[in-house]
C-alpha cells in the first residue's frame, strides 16, 4: 500500500472523527454488512417518499407533517444513539426500539386518524381530562401529545445539539408560568398547526427536503472536487493561493452543503494542510476556512436551502430572495479575500506554483458538473416550472452529468449502469440521513414561534425595544441599540442550530421588531438571517471554528476569535442594509447603487487594513484606528461620509506606500 494511500485514509479518518465530535449529524450509529443495506434502503426510500409527496400528495398538510415525523422518527432513531458509548457496529440498545416504535405509533396515529380528530378534537378543552368538555379518550390524546414532543426532544439531543433545546424549554416554561395549562400547551404544540406543524416543518416538506436531496446528488457527481480544482486553477497560483482557494471553494461548496461545520471539515480537510504548508498560521487557516463555510449559508442561488424559507416568510418570489441575496454574499467574501491577501503580503507568503496546479483548459472539460444548478436556476428564474418540480428535474440533470465520468473510469456499459445504480441508491440514502436533522430542527423551531404566539411574547419583546430605542434622543442612535440589542439575541439564538432551523427561529423572534422599528421587511429579514448564521464562528459556541481549529491542530478560541475578524463584514453589511435599504433593494437606479457599492468594498477595505495592520507596511496604532473609522465611514451611506471616508482611507494608503519606499 502507497504512503499517498495511507495518508488519505488517515486524512478521512480524522475528518470523520472530526465531524462526529463537533458535527451532530455525523454522530451516528455504525451499520455493517446486512443492517445497513436495511438501513440505507429505508433511508432511500424516504427519500423517494419525500418527493412523491411533494410533487404528487394531496391529503390535507397535517396528514401529510404527521407521515414526515413518523418516519423520521423511524429513520431518526436508528440513525442517532443517545451517546457515544453506543457508537459500535449494528448496536441499537432496546430503549432506543421502543423509543422509535412509540414515537412513530403516535405521530401515524394522528396521521391515520386525522379526519375522526379534527371530528372530536375542536379545542384545548376537548383533551383536558379534568374540564367538563373532554371528549371519552381525552387522557390518550393528551398523552400522544406529551410523548410525541419529548421523543422529537430528544431525538433533537441526538442529531440537533442542546442550544436549540434549552430554547425551547426556556420558553415553555415561560408558557406555563404566563397561565397556559397542559392541555393547551399540547393542543397548541402537536394537534395544531402553530408548533410542531408550523410554517418551518411545512416548508421543510414543501421545499427544504427535496432540495436536500438534490444536493446530496449534487455531490456525488464531483462537483465539490471541480469547485476546488477551479479555485486552484483560477488564484492558487497568487500570493497565499490556498488561502484564496479556500475562500472561493468554500463559498460554492457550502452554498450546497447547507452545514456550516460539514463544509469546514469536508473542504478544511483539503485546504488547511495546503494553508499551513504555505506558511499561514494554524488559528489562521482554521479561521478562513470557518469563515468562508460559514459564508456559504448565504451564497445565492441556493443559500444552504434557506432562500427557500425566506422566500416564504416575506411573501416574496423565490428569484428574488437569490438576487437580494448577491451583493451581501459580495460583500462578506470581498471582506475575507482582502484580509486573506493583507494577511498573505504581511507574511511575504508564496502561491502555489503554477506548475502544480490544475489546466483551466482541462478542467473546463467538466463544466459541465455545473448543468443541474443552471437547469435549476433557469426553471426558477423562467417561472416554468414550481421550485420542487424544479428541484426533481434538478436531480435527473445530477443522475445524467455523473455518467461522464463512470464512462472515463469503465467503459463496460453494465458497469456504468450498477455504479451509476449505486450513485443513485446512496444519495437518495445521503439526502434521507440529512433531511432527518432539517426535519428535527424545523419541528423545534416550530415550538419556539408556537410559545411565543400563545404568550405574546413577540409583541412583548418588541415594545421593550421600540420604547428602549425611542428613550434615546437621537433617532440614529435609538436605531443603532436597537439594531445591537437584536444582533445578540440572535447570536445567541443561533448558537449551534443548523442553519434552515436557525433562520426559522429568527424571522419568529427578531425579524418583526426590526419591522416595527420602520426596517424594510427585506433588510430585516437578511439581518437577522446573517446574524443567526454567524453564531457558528462567535465564540463561545463557534462550532464551525472549532472543528476547523481541529484539523488545523490550532488553539480552539484563537481560532474562533480570528474567524470573527475575517467574517467582518457580515458584522457590518446587515447595519449597511438597514440604515441604507436601497442597497440590497437596488431601487434607487444603478448609478447610486453601483456608488454604494463601490465605496462600501473601499470602506471594508479600509477596515480590514486596521484589523490586519498592515499594507504595503506595517500601519503604526493610530493610523490603524484612522483606518477603521474611515472604513465604517464609508460604508455609512451619503455623500459627506463617503468623501471624509474616502480622505482617511486614501492618507492611510499613501503613508503605508510611503513608509515601505522609505524602509
Amino acid at each position: 500500500m502507497s504512503t499517498h494511500h495511507v495518508n488519505n485514509e488517515a486524512a478521512e479518518k480524522s475528518a470523520a472523527d472530526i465531524l462526529r465530535k463537533y458535527d451532530k449529524e455525523s454522530a451516528t450509529r455504525i451499520w455493517e454488512g446486512t443492517p445497513k443495506t436495511i438501513v440505507t434502503v429505508i433511508t432511500a426510500l424516504f427519500s423517494v417518499y419525500c418527493i412523491w409527496s411533494t410533487l404528487f400528495s394531496t391529503a390535507d398538510i397535517p396528514v401529510r407533517l404527521t407521515a414526515f415525523l413518523g418516519f423520521s422518527v423511524i429513520m431518526g432513531y436508528m440513525t442517532y444513539p443517545a451517546s457515544k458509548k453506543h457508537v459500535r457496529p449494528n448496536y441499537i440498545p432496546w430503549y432506543d426500539l421502543v423509543l422509535m416504535v412509540v414515537g412513530a405509533f403516535c405521530f401515524f396515529y394522528y396521521c391515520l386518524n386525522y379526519y375522526k380528530l379534527t371530528m372530536v378534537i375542536t379545542s384545548a378543552s376537548k383533551i383536558n381530562p379534568a374540564g367538563e368538555n373532554a371528549v371519552p379518550g381525552a387522557v390518550f390524546y393528551l398523552a400522544i401529545g406529551i410523548v410525541s414532543i419529548l421523543i422529537m426532544a430528544e431525538l433533537c439531543r441526538r442529531c440537533v445539539g442542546v442550544p436549540i433545546l434549552c430554547v425551547v424549554g426556556a420558553l415553555l416554561i415561560y408558557t406555563f408560568a404566563s397561565g397556559q395549562n397542559l392541555p393547551r400547551v399540547i393542543y397548541t404544540m402537536f394537534f395544531g398547526t402553530d408548533g410542531l406543524m408550523a410554517t418551518p416543518l411545512q416548508v421543510c416538506a414543501k421545499f427544504i427536503a427535496i432540495f436536500i436531496i438534490f444536493g446530496a446528488f449534487l455531490e456525488r457527481t464531483g462537483v465539490a472536487n471541480f469547485f476546488i480544482d477551479l479555485a486552484n486553477s483560477l488564484v492558487g497560483w497568487a500570493s497565499g493561493g490556498p488561502a484564496k482557494v479556500a475562500v472561493i471553494s468554500s463559498a460554492l461548496c457550502g452554498m450546497v452543503s447547507g452545514s456550516s461545520v460539514g463544509n469546514t471539515v469536508t473542504t478544511g480537510s483539503i485546504t488547511i494542510p495546503m494553508m499551513k504548508e504555505t506558511g499561514y498560521k494554524g488559528e489562521f487557516a482554521g479561521a478562513v476556512e470557518a469563515a468562508a463555510s460559514t459564508g456559504g449559508q448565504i451564497m445565492p442561488p441556493i443559500m444552504g436551502a434557506a432562500a427557500f424559507l425566506m422566500s416564504e416568510f416575506m411573501g416574496k418570489p423565490y428569484m428574488q430572495v437569490a438576487l437580494w441575496a448577491i451583493l451581501p454574499a459580495v460583500l462578506y467574501f470581498a471582506g475575507i479575500f482582502i484580509s486573506v491577501h493583507l494577511e498573505a503580503k504581511k507574511l511575504g507568503l508564496k502561491g502555489i506554483p503554477r506548475e502544480k496546479l490544475p489546466k483551466f483548459g482541462v478542467l473546463i472539460k467538466d463544466i459541465y458538473l455545473l448543468l443541474p444548478i443552471i437547469v435549476l436556476v433557469w426553471l426558477v428564474a423562467g417561472n416554468i416550472r414550481s421550485l420542487a418540480y424544479s428541484a426533481s428535474i434538478a436531480i435527473a440533470v445530477a443522475i445524467l452529468v455523473a455518467i461522464p465520468g463512470r464512462l472515463r473510469a469503465d467503459k463496460k456499459f453494465s458497469k456504468v449502469a450498477k455504479n451509476t445504480g449505486k450513485m443513485i441508491l446512496e444519495s437518495l440514502s445521503a439526502g434521507g440521513k440529512s433531511c432527518i436533522t432539517v426535519i428535527v430542527a424545523c419541528s423545534m423551531a416550530g415550538m419556539v414561534a408556537g410559545c411565543i404566539t400563545v404568550t405574546g411574547l413577540a409583541s412583548r419583546l418588541i415594545g421593550a425595544i421600540v420604547n428602549l430605542s425611542q428613550s434615546i434622543p437621537s433617532p440614529v442612535l435609538g436605531l443603532l441599540l436597537a439594531l445591537i440589542l437584536t444582533m445578540l439575541c440572535c447570536i445567541v439564538l443561533g448558537m449551534g442550530v443548523p442553519t434552515t432551523a436557525n433562520y426559522c427561529i429568527m424571522a419568529s423572534t427578531c425579524a418583526p421588531i426590526l419591522i416595527q422599528l420602520g426596517i424594510p421587511v427585506v433588510a430585516a429579514h437578511f439581518f437577522v438571517f446573517y446574524f443567526g448564521i454567524v453564531a457558528d464562528i462567535t465564540p463561545p459556541v463557534a462550532l464551525a471554528a472549532y472543528a476547523g481549529s481541529a484539523i488545523a491542530k490550532s488553539d480552539p478560541m484563537k481560532t474562533g476569535l480570528n474567524a470573527t475578524k475575517l467574517a467582518i463584514a457580515a458584522f457590518i453589511v446587515p447595519y449597511m442594509f438597514c440604515f441604507n435599504p436601497s442597497l440590497i433593494l437596488m431601487d434607487q437606479g444603478f448609478l447610486t447603487a453601483a456608488q454604494g457599492i463601490l465605496t462600501s468594498l473601499i470602506g471594508l477595505f479600509g477596515v480590514s487594513m486596521a484589523l490586519e495592520g498592515f499594507f504595503r507596511s506595517e500601519i503604526p496604532a493610530a493610523l490603524r484606528v484612522v483606518s477603521a473609522v474611515a472604513g465604517l465611514l464609508l460604508i455609512y451611506p451619503g455623500t459627506v461620509t463617503d468623501l471624509t471616508g474616502l480622505i482617511g482611507v486614501s492618507a492611510v494608503v499613501l503613508l503605508s506606500i510611503k513608509k515601505q519606499k522609505a524602509a
